[in-house]
């Protein structure tokens, strides 16, 4: 059955937000439940769904039954814990998105739009997910997918350098000329990890939020990064600790 309450929903279209949380992580062991400025990283995008306008049903697919307690707490609904199977290094993000939308069809419910939010980028916002639906909405048929992306500056390829085989520092686009101005080079964008959605038909049908009609979210600088090692949660920590005094008026979104 369709869980009950308020149906938000956006132009008539039910939305779910998968929360993929598995145990096992090698970079940082245990990093969704590592605590950020007084709670587990699992807890943010539970929270920004939640307070999202258009999202009916936040899950969380995790093989631990502790990350499953916590998730409750935060108001996620566990249908099933995440196989063995899914919970490897291995195992795509994909097949766990399905695997979770097939446990959740075989209970009756269905939804027209799915979000994957994951813990390890915890600067995405409510807001960032109603606009990027938004979007998408507004795009009708033309675009089935949309995902957010940061905007390359220092590591733009244009930048790059490479060392020769008698060990000079040469630009690796060509050695013929130095490399370029930032104002002059064309704009090269990177996904981000921040968001992921698409209409749940297309995303079964491609396996994959990315293809050819998927549209980009451009995120500002200071939320386009993701947590993988302890260096990223320093400076998301960071971050966190500074954003209001950074957003109100200073120069974070540049």
């Amino acid at each position: 059955m369709i869980p009950k309450g308020v149906q938000t929903m956006i132009e008539g279209k039910r939305v779910l937000v998968i929360v993929p949380a598995r145990s096992g992580s090698k970079g940082l062991p245990g990093k969704n439940m590592m605590s950020l400025l007084g709670k587990p990283l699992l807890a943010w995008p539970i929270e920004t769904a939640l307070a999202s306008r258009y999202v009916d049903r936040v899950v969380v697919s995790t093989d631990s039954e502790s990350y499953a307690s916590y998730a409750r707490s935060c108001g996620a609904h566990i249908p099933v814990l995440r196989p063995a199977s899914l919970a490897t290094d291995q195992a795509s993000s994909s097949d766990v998105v399905v695997h979770m939308l097939q446990q959740l069809a075989q209970a009756g419910e269905s939804y027209e739009i799915l979000v994957l939010l994951e813990p390890t980028s915890p600067l995405t916002e409510a807001n960032d997910v109603d606009h990027a639906l938004e979007k998408l909405i507004h795009c009708g048929q033309r675009a089935t997918a949309i995902v957010g992306v940061g905007v390359i500056t220092a590591a733009h390829p244009e930048f790059a350098m490479a060392i020769t085989d008698q060990g000079y520092l040469r630009p690796y686009q060509t050695i013929s000329r130095q490399p370029g101005r930032r104002q002059d080079i064309t704009p090269l964008y990177h996904l981000d990890g921040s968001l992921y959605i698409s209409y749940t038909s297309s995303f079964l049908q491609h396996r994959t939020f990315y293809h050819e009609r998927t549209l980009p979210f451009i995120m500002p600088k200071y939320k386009a990064l993701e947590i993988d090692d302890w260096v990223d949660f320093i400076c998301v920590e960071a971050i966190l600790a500074h954003k209001n005094k950074w957003t109100n008026g200073g120069t974070c979104d540049a």
